[in-house]
């Protein structure tokens, strides 16, 4: 493991994807079993947004006696400690996902509840220039447009049965 020095990166964001016990000891937590597990299963998960009941599902079916109410406490922590990030998209639920230190927003299909990232170098610019034509600059923002995946033949759109 490397040893990562405060002040070369923001607490929480990752060389390469990289999660490492340091990040914990980082951000002031200390390593325990159910901390390492639940920062395992939101680096390793493709599926970058995950829910607390996500994680727990992962949990159990990996045999780990990790409890939800655990689950919840260790995903406040992180995120008090800037190590995820809490998103409440259409729908309520709220899901996670870790601060990789890099800016991005958020697509969400309306009709499956897909998420997908991605960064406009000429959205943030246009942003920035309205809020300066209106005397102010961004502290932060969030982006999330919510829309109709056009793909014939989505993967993640749920199948409706045919009438009969």
């Amino acid at each position: 493991m490397s040893l990562i020095i405060p002040e070369e990166r923001p607490v929480g964001a990752r060389r390469s994807g990289a999660v490492e016990q340091q990040d914990l000891r980082n951000a002031g937590l200390k390593v325990t079993i159910p901390r390492v597990k639940i920062l395992d299963i939101l680096a390793g998960n493709a599926a970058r947004h995950l829910s607390a009941e996500d994680i727990y599902r992962q949990l159990l079916e990996s045999n780990e006696d990790i409890g939800l109410a655990t689950v919840y406490r260790v995903l406040t922590q992180f995120e008090a400690a800037g190590l995820v990030s809490r998103h409440h998209f259409e729908g309520g639920m709220a899901v996670f996902e870790l601060n990789r230190g890099e800016h991005h927003d958020h697509i969400v299909c309306v009709d499956c509840g897909r998420v997908e990232e991605f960064n406009d170098h000429g959205i943030e610019q246009r942003q920035d220039a309205i809020a300066a034509e209106r005397g102010f600059e961004i502290a932060d923002h969030a982006l999330i447009l919510y829309a109709h995946c056009r793909r014939e033949n989505c993967p993640h759109r749920v199948a409706v049965p045919p009438t009969v």
